[in-house]
């Protein structure tokens, strides 16, 4: 040691041990035998007195000690556990705020297709009541599909999309177009659905339907695909094994001192700093791509509005497939002589009225909803999610800072260990963040990246890749929007295919609120009760209530009360 002695006399004494730090006497290594005892119950590794220490491998004396072989084996476990909870304390926060963001997001997503499947059932019991019980199967079949499409299965949205159609069509042409008259044999229900597509029979609304369920669909699936990336990435790092020179480098660190009697000693920070740098070197390289991963997980969010934004399309998807029968109920005359010709077996009815309800048809002026609060959607809920991500940015390059800061290490470097003795002053060699600066790095020896943490960038970069592939549009100005995005969400519709029956100002839009997660605890199931048969009451432009007692003015009804809305933004605000 070097320098005035009087302190490190002082910090001697304070310690328990002589100038010299080496153990002496018969009674030396008691202080370590408890404290070892403390890591490792019933042991009797530690010598009763100070040994030589030749058979030591990390922990080498410079005269005696007070550790054995065993003692150091069972110190660097501890050491590499000590790492190992060190970092999982480091992450726990984050770990908690993607695990749960994805475990909402996940059973929010399912609750919403719950509810558009409900909706669309209710419309069809609502409206087309004769054939609304064999609708409910398609309707179902549909939206499981949509279902397991979120959740990652091999599916085709406009397959599922063009089966529903093909499979409702035989039943809109025997119930509304034919009412009375026989079901179609199977060769001519086969007949009716090839016949649907050849003659677009429901106009542009396939395609439309195709369009933003696609479009939705896909954004959500790569929004849930990333937050589960991001636990496993968290996890991976978590539960990381280091390496035979990193396990060393911590066991000096932590637990040399001890077997010199120097119980109380604590690194030096920038020892501390050294050593955590080549420990951590692999798993520093994740940080430009985790930072990566969040901007594009922020690009996602910020796109995922209109026809991006599932909870938009799919609670509005009824209307849709109510303005498609409209659209087949006003050509019935031109269908009926065409599908005649083709199929054969199409009888024409003697009274040709057209036989569509008229409460398909409200005033545009009387029905439109009130602008929804950006807070109660789970567009805003993704937003702060993001929010929150950006604060954990720098989580992996700061993880060396976090462990030294957070295991007792000595932060002006003075009268602390430096994994030999403890000094006056240490000395920081400095050392650089990242694989490629550790060859000089005198502590812990690099051998080349970790195979499972390649594997991890190699899916960040996957991911980041799908997230920008995304090439969502940018939110706009109210009231700006562009040709395309106009094209887009209107599925290219024209005069000719008469989309615009309800679909346009006066569709009866359902609220897009994020109220529908409050069936994490009130698990309402409108197919199952007769919640089916409520209305809901809409707002006029003027803020008039419709009645619903004019079965007219029907539309399904979210079913949830206001306490329930109530309790939702309570239990997100926990969760978030």
């Amino acid at each position: 040691m070097s320098g005035s002695g009087g302190a490190l006399l002082l910090l001697a004494a304070l310690l328990g041990a002589p100038a010299s730090a080496q153990p002496a006497g018969e009674d030396a290594c008691r202080p370590v035998r408890a404290a070892f005892q403390v890591l490792q119950p019933g042991a009797k590794w530690v010598p009763e007195s100070p040994v030589p220490g030749s058979d030591l491998q990390v922990c080498i004396p410079k005269g005696s000690t007070c550790c054995s072989r065993k003692m150091e084996e069972k110190y660097q476990a501890a050491a590499r556990l000590n790492m190992e909870q060190l970092l999982q304390s480091a992450s726990m926060e984050l770990k908690f705020l993607v695990i749960q963001n994805a475990a909402v997001f996940q059973e929010a997503f399912e609750i919403v297709v719950r509810h558009a499947r409900n909706f669309t059932n209710s419309m069809f019991r609502s409206h087309y009541r004769s054939m609304g019980p064999r609708a409910l199967k398609f309707v179902g079949e549909l939206f499981t599909d949509v279902s397991l499409y979120i959740l990652g299965s091999d599916l085709s949205v406009n397959d599922m999309i063009n089966e529903f159609f093909d499979s409702l069509f035989p039943l809109v042409y025997s119930h509304l177009l034919n009412p009375g008259f026989p079901e179609p044999s199977v060769e001519m229900a086969e007949c009716l659905r090839a016949a649907r597509r050849d003659l677009k029979v429901f106009g542009n609304y396939p395609k439309m339907m195709m369009t933003q369920v696609s479009k939705s669909l896909q954004a959500t699936r790569v929004f849930l695909q990333a937050l589960n990336l991001g636990i496993e990435v968290i996890n991976t790092t978590d539960h990381l094994k280091f390496s035979k020179d990193c396990g060393r480098a911590l066991l000096k660190m932590w637990y040399c001192a001890h077997c010199q009697g120097l119980l109380l000693a604590k690194p030096c920070a920038s020892y501390c700093a050294v050593v955590m740098q080549g420990c951590l070197a692999g798993i520093i390289e994740i940080d430009n791509h985790w930072r990566e991963y969040i901007r594009a997980l922020e690009g996602l969010t910020k796109g995922m509005h209109g026809i991006y934004d599932m909870e938009h399309v799919l609670l509005n998807l009824f209307s849709l497939v109510r303005d498609a029968v409209i659209y087949v109920q006003k050509n019935e005359g031109k269908l009926s002589t065409t599908l005649s010709r083709l199929c054969g077996h199409v009888q024409q009815r003697q009274y040709r009225a057209a036989h569509y309800p008229g409460d398909l048809f409200v005033d545009s002026k009387v029905l439109r909803m009130t602008r929804i609060e950006q807070e109660e959607t789970l567009s805003s809920r993704r937003r702060e999610l993001v929010t929150k991500l950006k604060s954990h940015g720098s989580f992996y390059s700061s993880l060396p800072e976090y462990i030294c800061s957070h295991s007792s290490a000595v932060q002006n470097d003075t009268l602390c260990w430096n994994g030999q003795e403890v000094v006056e002053r240490y000395s920081p060699q400095i050392t650089k963040n990242g694989a490629k600066a550790q060859p000089g790095n005198p502590e812990v020896k690099m051998k080349g990246p970790e195979p499972v943490i390649s594997q991890i960038i190699d899916k960040l970069k996957h991911i980041n890749q799908l997230l920008k592939g995304m090439a969502l549009p940018r939110r706009k100005a109210p009231g700006k929007t562009s040709e395309k995005e106009e094209e887009e969400e209107s599925g290219d519709c024209d005069d000719e295919d008469d989309c615009g029956g309800g679909s346009g100002d006066g569709e009866l839009r359902v609220r897009n609120q994020l109220r529908f997660l409050a069936e994490l605890a009130y698990d309402l199931d409108m197919d199952d009760t007769s919640a089916n048969k409520q209305l809901l009451n809409q707002q006029s432009k003027g803020g008039a209530m419709v009645s619903n007692s004019d079965p007219r003015n029907a539309a399904p009804c979210l079913g949830p009360a206001a306490a329930i809305t109530v309790l939702l933004l309570l239990l997100l605000g926990h969760k978030l």
